[in-house]
C-alpha cells in the first residue's frame, strides 16, 4: 500500500476511500462506521464467482458475513470454502457468524399464520445477527384472537414488535392497539387471488387506524429486522 493509502496491486482501491473496488462490485467498507451495521449481501441473482469473491472479501474485512435471499446451490458453493457457513432454507439466510455474540434487549416477532414464518424468520435472524434478543410468537392471527391474547404479556415486554401478516393484514393493527411500543408491520404475499401478491395486506397496514405502526415492503423481513434492531438499540441507549 502506497503513501496515498491506495493499494498498488490487483487494481484494488484502498479502504481509505470508504469502499473497495473489485471490478464487478464496490464493497462498502465504511458502512459499519457510518451506520453501525456492516454491509449485507443480497444473494439473489448474483453470479457464483461474484458471490464467492464478495463473501471472501467481506469475511476478511469483518470476520462475519450476512446474506439474504440465498438459494441452496449458493450454500453448496460457499461451503466448499467455508465449511462452517450456515444456511436456513426457510428464511434463505446464508451467514458466517462470529462466535460468542451477545444478544441484548428484546424484539418480538409475531406472525398471523404459519405460512408467514419464512418472512418472519428473515426478520428474526437479521435482528439476531446484529445482536438483538428475539422472541418468536407465531400463528397468532386474528381468526383466533385468543391465541394472541394468551401471549400479549410477552409481546408487551419487547422494545419493538414486528408483526408479519398476509391475507388482509390485520394483525399489526390489533397489536398496535394493545402495546406501548412501536410496531413494524410486514405484509406478506400469502393469500388468495384478491390478495394481489401482498398488496391487500400492504394497503391495510398503511391505512391502519392504530398509532405507532411503521410499514415495510411486501415480504421484506430483512428490512423489518434491521429497523427493529435500530429501535432496540435506541431503547438500550446505544
Amino acid at each position: 500500500m502506497g503513501m496515498d493509502g491506495k493499494k498498488e496491486q490487483d487494481g484494488f482501491v484502498s479502504l481509505a476511500d470508504g469502499y473497495e473496488e473489485i471490478g464487478f462490485a464496490k464493497l462498502d467498507t465504511d458502512r459499519r462506521a457510518r451506520t453501525g451495521f456492516a454491509e449485507v449481501v443480497f444473494c439473489q441473482n448474483k453470479a457464483p464467482e461474484h458471490l464467492r469473491e464478495i463473501y471472501h472479501r467481506l469475511y476478511e474485512l469483518e470476520g462475519e458475513v450476512f446474506g439474504t435471499r440465498a438459494k441452496p446451490e449458493q450454500y453448496e458453493l460457499l461451503r466448499q470454502d467455508f465449511p462452517e457457513i450456515f444456511y436456513d432454507p426457510v428464511s434463505r439466510i446464508l451467514k458466517l457468524e462470529a462466535e460468542g455474540k451477545k444478544h441484548e434487549g428484546c424484539v418480538a416477532v409475531c406472525t398471523a399464520g404459519t405460512a408467514d414464518i419464512a418472512v418472519a424468520e428473515e426478520a428474526a435472524m437479521t435482528a439476531e445477527f446484529f445482536g438483538t434478543k428475539v422472541h418468536r410468537i407465531y400463528d397468532v392471527g386474528v381468526s383466533g384472537i385468543h391465541r394472541l391474547l394468551s401471549r400479549i404479556d410477552v409481546i408487551r415486554e419487547a422494545n419493538c414488535v414486528v408483526a408479519v401478516a398476509g391475507m388482509e393484514g390485520a394483525l399489526p393493527s390489533v397489536i398496535g392497539g394493545m402495546v406501548s411500543r412501536p410496531v413494524i408491520a410486514v405484509p406478506t404475499s400469502v393469500g388468495y387471488g384478491a390478495n394481489f401478491g401482498g398488496v391487500s395486506a400492504l394497503l391495510t397496514m398503511i391505512n391502519s387506524c392504530a398509532n405507532g405502526i411503521a410499514v415495510v415492503n411486501i415480504d421484506n423481513g430483512f428490512g423489518a429486522g434491521y429497523l427493529a434492531t435500530q429501535m432496540n438499540r435506541l431503547a438500550l441507549g446505544k
